[in-house]
């Protein structure tokens, strides 16, 4: 079948379109049936075959258009819609609405069927039964399914499903953290957040949830240390010819948080940034010298933060004491905030330096040639503890390295960080392990359900709403 032929075998196209609609008033035009004609099918052999196979076509596309008809509200057509272009466009149409059939809420005596397929469905490949209990039970080919993912990523509506199958699916997280190229699905979810200022606030967030999400397994935080990248081109702040994708993460997290800090404020998007990395902390091996830098770079810029708000209490509490009608500003409520960054940057490279320090050199030589920032934390009450250890690396090797002589080339200091990294680890006090978990809000649809809506309004193709009836979400939402 082709829906650029003015005939579908002996009937003329806007009769075919009838018998398959069953209605009159479809239009030749319509970008629905059209899309449905566009598919191929296999040639039928016999007469038999022709009858059974226009029968079913015949009864598959009024199902869908019972659900198309649902899903548009009779809206369709009615006004060409700003949407963006898709290369699939029923494809998209079906996705949005399996995400808002997938976010309906519970009914009091029965739970959201839909919900309950996505969580509940299994690969082809698997061939142990369903429990009693799952009563929306169905199979699916994981590595189709994993495919289409790792190619769709620049969509909302493609990562938001990545989303709820990773968090509520368990035979599709452990599928994915098993596989072997874990980079094809990664590396699209990097390029979000890179690519942060110009994606809404929703996108973000979705793709740093998955990459939580991913580092809460240890296999994948070590896994993605062991895949080598060549020429990563949409990182355009520095040319990495050649860097391990735990190094590239650790850098797009990085600059996630710095991009975060001075432009949008938000406290939510920090911590699940900071617990990304965290997650990640003890397997950190072979980090990339950018990276290692990096992550110092990103402590002196909380450092000043730091200083500069502590400047500004001390200024303030000396003019509300020259003048008692000056309200004094709460300065406390960030540094709390400054401090906890901190607190948790400080635990991330102690987490390393206790796992890995061996593994790590371009970490040990970041900390020695920015020693001078750590001094005056040593003894600060908030982080006393946790400069314990990296105090001691920092002396260790310092006097290595003037054991060694005066004027020393980076060359050289690596190779003696290299030689001498061997520090006893029963030298280095111990801290609880780093694990952080994603976990949803109490009410999880005051976010999704708006947020689905707003894909819907914003990317079905020929869906039109009057946009002043809209009361689900704002229109300047994202």
């Amino acid at each position: 079948m082709g829906s650029n032929s003015s005939r579908i075998g002996d009937l003329p196209k806007n009769e075919y379109l009838k018998k398959l609609s069953g209605t009159e008033s479809v239009s030749e035009n319509d970008p629905f049936w059209n899309q449905l004609l566009s598919f191929s099918f296999p040639a039928p052999t016999s007469s038999t075959e022709l009858k059974l196979l226009e029968e079913a076509t015949i009864s598959v596309c009024r199902s869908l258009a019972g659900l198309w008809t649902v899903f548009t509200l009779g809206g369709v057509g009615s006004k060409a819609a700003a949407a963006p272009e898709v290369s699939s466009p029923l494809a998209n149409q079906s996705l949005l609405l399996l995400l808002i059939l997938a976010n309906l809420t519970d009914a009091a005596d029965a739970p959201n069927p839909y919900r309950q397929a996505i969580v509940s469905f299994k690969n082809t490949q698997d061939s142990s039964p369903f429990p009693s209990s799952i009563p929306h039970a169905f199979q699916i080919n994981f590595n189709s399914l994993y495919m289409a993912l790792c190619e769709q990523q620049t969509s909302d509506q493609a990562t938001l499903l990545l989303y709820t199958l990773l968090h509520q699916n368990s035979n599709i997280r452990t599928y994915m953290l098993a596989r072997t190229d874990m980079e094809n699905l990664v590396l699209p979810i990097l390029e979000i957040l890179y690519h942060v200022e110009e994606r809404n606030s929703h996108h973000v967030y979705m793709a740093l949830i998955v990459l939580l999400i991913l580092t809460e397994d240890d296999g994948f935080n070590r896994s993605i240390h062991e895949v080598m990248l060549k020429n990563i081109t949409w990182y355009s702040e520095r040319v990495l010819t050649e860097i391990s994708l735990g190094s590239l993460l650790i850098l797009v997290v990085i600059r996630t948080i710095q991009y975060n800090m001075t432009r949008t404020r938000d406290k939510y998007l920090h911590t699940n940034c900071l617990a990304a990395l965290a997650n990640m902390s003890a397997q950190f091996r072979s980090l990339h010298q950018y990276a290692a830098q990096r992550i110092i770079s990103l402590f002196s810029l909380l450092s000043k933060k730091h200083n500069k708000v502590l400047e500004q209490a001390t200024q303030s509490l000396r003019s509300s004491l020259s003048s008692n009608d000056v309200p004094l500003p709460d300065y406390a409520q960030d540094l709390n905030v400054i401090e906890e960054v901190i607190r948790m940057m400080l635990e991330i490279i102690n987490s390393c330096l206790t796992n890995s320090l061996h593994h790590n050199p371009n970490l040990v030589y970041a900390l020695l040639y920015k020693r001078d920032l750590f001094e005056q934390f040593q003894t600060h009450p908030s982080f006393q503890d946790i400069m314990q250890n990296i105090d001691l690396v920092i002396t260790f090797f310092s006097s290595r390295l003037l054991q060694a002589g005066a004027e020393l080339s980076v060359e050289r200091v690596l190779e003696i960080i290299k030689q001498v990294v061997a520090l006893p680890k029963d030298r280095l006090k111990k801290f609880p392990e780093l694990k952080f978990k994603y976990v949803e809000e109490e009410q999880p649809e005051e976010f999704f359900i708006p947020y689905v809506w707003s894909l819907v309004y914003n990317s079905a193709v020929g869906l039109y709403w009057n946009p002043q009836d809209i009361q689900l979400f704002t229109m300047d939402s994202d």
